[in-house]
Parts: C-alpha cells; sequence; structure tokens
C-alpha cells in the first residue's frame, strides 16, 4: 500500500500524463527512440504549437526530458524503465479488457 505522500505523487504525475491520447502517443513514440519536436510532430499528424504544449506537460510531469543537441532540442524519456513501465501497463489494460471486470463497462462505458 503507497502510503508515502511522494509516492502517490509519482503516481498521480503518471496518471495525469497517461490521461491525454496525444501525450500517451508521444510517450509510445519515444520508447521507441527519441526524437525531435519537429519530427514528432509529423510522426504523430499534429500541429506543432500542440506537441509542444504535450511536451511542456510531459516535462513538468518528469517523463520526458529535453535534450540540446547543437541549436536543436530533443525529447527523450527522462528513465528508460518508463519504457518498461508503459509495456507493463498496456499489458495489464489488454488483460482487464478482456475480461471485463467492471459489470456496467458497455452501459457506463467505463474500462
Amino acid at each position: 500500500m503507497l502510503t508515502l505522500a511522494a509516492d502517490i505523487e509519482v503516481l498521480a504525475r503518471f496518471g495525469r500524463a497517461l490521461a491525454d491520447p496525444i501525450r500517451c502517443r508521444i510517450l509510445l513514440a519515444l520508447r521507441e527512440a527519441p526524437a525531435h519536436p519537429a519530427d514528432l510532430a509529423d510522426a504523430l499528424e499534429v500541429s506543432r504549437t500542440r506537441l509542444s504544449n504535450h511536451l511542456a506537460c510531459l516535462r513538468d510531469c518528469g517523463l520526458v526530458v529535453a535534450v540540446p543537441v547543437g541549436r536543436r532540442t530533443r525529447y527523450e524519456l527522462a528513465d528508460e524503465r518508463l519504457g518498461h513501465a508503459l509495456d507493463d501497463l498496456r499489458t495489464a489494460v489488454v488483460a482487464v479488457e478482456a475480461d471485463k471486470t467492471c459489470v456496467d463497462a458497455d452501459e457506463k462505458g467505463c474500462c
């Protein structure tokens, strides 16, 4: 059981980051390899402004870091273990969806 405020804050920040589909796509893309914002925007088919806002959120959550490369900035996951955590979460979500533990999932649109 999590009892430390710091542990709870870490999980809350991770949850905020994953609450938006674009941020999830950014994290999954960075899981594959570091990338420059322009390349990410093109790959994810979002505007650079929108991508910039999401990258700022992910930086604030502590999940990505900006690495200066000459005159450009490259983004990468703040810790390689985040890639493993994302894989674990995806696997867990697929497992939960398969057996639909929430009896009201179809009616309420949850789970």
